[in-house]
């Protein structure tokens, strides 16, 4: 293909599978490789943003970091839509817990993505705008936690361009019922859509920005393989 390698990704046509799980952080790409797939290859290491290809289960899964934030996750998502043949992308991070239903180490996926990003200006639309999920990938999440074990709560996420906001949303949203705050969801769901292709974002809770509670970098790094099980489940 005339498109590849990009100049993020080296990988060669084929060197990814139809569905990829996408962290955010490179060294949980690695560790999910190395801790689930079988036969893993690294197919791409443009910048640190590993990318692995192996098997889960006799199915072949592809795994690479997105970086942090929605401009990274939405150029890294296109390149493998758009050039890779990537058919599904499953976003597996962390989230700020604003529903006080929740706490530390629940899973959430979601349903949809408010945001207080412009990235979908580029779509040619002004207004604000709230990218929906794939309904199919969402469906077998959902059976998939319900046969590991895991209760998985469905909702609405915040992406949000800043991580340092003082003009303080939080408290709004979780009074509109918004589950979590994360940084990724809102463009993965609109490159999706755009592309004609698929896309989801489970989570798992890490911090709770109203008191301070949170996990160590180690333990978002290494700790939170529910949300992974699921997402190779569905792969």
């Amino acid at each position: 293909m005339a498109n590849i390698p990009t100049p993020h990704i080296t990988a060669k046509a084929g060197d990814f599978a139809r569905t990829v799980l996408m962290p955010g952080d490179p060294l949980r790409s690695k560790f999910i490789a190395e801790t689930f797939l079988t036969d893993a290859q690294l197919v791409n290491n443009v910048r640190g943003v590993q990318g692995y290809t192996g098997y889960y289960d006799g199915k072949r899964v592809s795994v690479m970091a997105s970086g942090m934030g929605m401009p990274s996750i939405g150029l890294y998502s296109y390149e493998l839509y758009n050039f890779y043949d990537v058919e599904n992308i499953i976003r597996i991070g962390t989230a700020g817990m604003l529903s006080p239903k929740l706490k530390v180490r629940d899973v959430v996926v979601g349903l949809s993505a408010y945001t207080n990003s412009a990235f979908g200006k580029q779509f040619g639309f002004d207004g604000m705008v709230s990218p929906c999920c794939d309904y199919s990938l969402l469906r077998s999440a959902m059976d998939a936690a319900e046969k590991l074990g895991v209760n998985m709560v469905a909702g609405p996420l915040y992406s949000s361009d800043t991580f340092y906001d003082e003009s303080k949303p939080l408290d709004k949203l979780r009074n509109l019922g918004v589950l979590a705050v994360e940084m990724e969801a809102a463009a993965l769901y609109m490159t999706a859509a755009r592309s004609g292709k698929k896309a989801l974002a489970i989570c798992t809770i890490s911090d709770n920005p109203f008191t301070g509670e949170g996990l160590s970098a180690e333990d978002r790094q290494l700790s939170f393989t529910q949300m992974m099980k699921i997402a190779l489940e569905i792969a």
